[in-house]
């Protein structure tokens, strides 16, 4: 493919939004205490933030797979009256203000909400827990995985599948043995693309779980307190988000566009 020189007005605004990303990451590495930044990474409230976040987004992100791929092959495969309205509410915490997601977690999940009175009753409580911190940043971080294993279900060849049923497999012989090989690439970009949505959750965690040290204090809670007392880790720790973000993006390339 050629290429093509652009006008000088498009290259000139293109150029101002590229600075318009690239000055405010610049500006976070050029502030980060490079000297001292294994101390900062390695203080206790640091250390628990880390494993807390890495221990809730893997559990989101199992969570988002056992649901999302099984509605992902509903989307996919089953039309059925008002697929399109459910379609849509399912993948609307994707744009949804994640404080509002967790507003809504709460009425229906804490204790005077729809369905938490019930849980309740039964000793099961969410808000301000662990698990709720789970629940929060699945459902902010599952419509990515969704939408991805969708559009590879919808690009599949599924000529392999008929020839499977022809020579007398079933169909969850042919989900687990034949669609899921076929697929694998879809899911595994979309599980890594909800991870790091996860992983970067403050919203609808802090409204849902709350901002507690040890339980549902994640990265973005850690840093958003940092900043206050002690600004050289919630650097260091932004620094490392940011990294993390950016390996995915890389390694995911162009894959993530094609969910859309």
């Amino acid at each position: 493919m050629s290429s093509e020189r652009p006008p000088a007005l498009l290259a000139a605004l293109a150029i101002v939004g590229v600075a318009f990303f690239i000055l405010p990451l610049a500006g976070l590495l050029a502030r980060a205490p490079w000297q001292s930044a294994l101390g900062e990474l390695t203080t206790p409230e640091a250390l628990t933030a880390l494993r807390l976040s890495f221990v809730i987004s893997l559990a989101a992100t199992a969570l988002a797979l056992l649901l999302g791929v099984p509605l992902a092959w509903i989307y996919a495969r089953v039309p059925f009256r008002g697929r399109d309205l459910i379609r849509a509410l399912t993948t609307l915490p994707m744009i949804l203000p994640p404080v509002v997601g967790g507003v809504a977690l709460l009425f229906a999940f804490g204790r005077r909400g729809l369905f938490g009175q019930a849980l309740d009753a039964i000793g099961i409580r969410l808000p301000f827990t662990t698990f709720g911190a789970i629940l929060a940043a699945t459902f902010v971080a599952m419509p990515l995985l969704v939408l991805t294993v969708e559009a590879g279900l919808r690009s599949m060849d599924r000529r392999y599948e008929d020839a499977a049923r022809t020579l007398g497999a079933g169909r969850w012989i042919v989900f687990r043995r034949v669609t899921l090989p076929l697929i694998a690439p879809s899911v595994f970009a979309g599980a890594v693309l909800c991870w790091a949505r996860a992983l970067g959750e403050f919203g609808a965690t802090i409204t849902f779980a709350g901002n507690l040290p040890g339980t549902t204090q994640t990265l973005p809670l850690a840093v958003y307190i940092a900043l206050e007392t002690r600004p050289e880790v919630a650097i260091m720790l932004s620094v490392v988000l940011l990294a993390v973000s950016l390996a995915i993006l890389v390694a995911m390339r162009d894959r993530y566009l094609r969910a859309f």
